[in-house]
């Protein structure tokens, strides 16, 4: 197969999978309007979304957030707690992984960011809104190095990384 082809196969495949994401998310959306019309979805505030991005290893990454999701009966099921818009940044130069996390509406000292060599939890409680995730890491870190800064309601958190992220596969011989 030429690498032109191996590039559209790649291409129609990742279109592929963000189109059954949209999917996925129309069918969540009218559960939502057909249980709020029956009235078994309460008023509150509902938020859903997701971010795409490529990985290190260049596969595209897909991160939902928001109070909704999906139960195994095709219900949906909306919470108080919101899971924040997340965004990760390997930076090779550096050797450091940014966590960035958009939560407005929360005061600094209401943060709680733990961290793991192979993951991130993040909670925060404001007066009328609550986040909390935990965003797993495709390199390993040292936690010992996470510096956190808050500032108009965006959360980055810089880890140190003990290893170069894994690209693409292993290079193989053909005999």
């Amino acid at each position: 197969m030429s690498d032109e082809l191996r590039r559209r196969d790649w291409f129609r495949r990742m279109f592929d999978e963000i189109e059954r994401d949209f999917e996925m998310f129309d069918e969540i959306f009218e559960e939502m309007t057909k249980d709020l019309e029956r009235g078994m979805v309460s008023t509150k505030p509902v938020f859903y979304g997701f971010s795409i991005t490529v990985g290190p290893d260049g596969k595209p990454v897909v991160r939902e957030f928001g109070n909704v999701k999906p139960s195994g009966g095709r219900k949906v099921v909306a919470s108080d707690v919101r899971e924040p818009l997340v965004d990760v940044i390997y930076d090779e130069k550096d050797s450091e992984v940014k966590v960035i996390a958009e939560m407005p509406g929360v005061d600094k000292d209401k943060i709680t960011v733990e961290a793991t060599d192979d993951s991130v939890y993040i909670k925060a409680e404001g007066a009328d809104r609550k986040y909390e995730t935990t965003v797993p890491l495709d390199v390993k870190v040292d936690p010992g190095s996470a510096k956190a800064n808050y500032k108009n309601g965006v959360l980055e958190i810089k880890l140190k990384t003990k290893e170069k992220a894994k690209k693409g596969g292993i290079k193989i011989n053909v005999e």
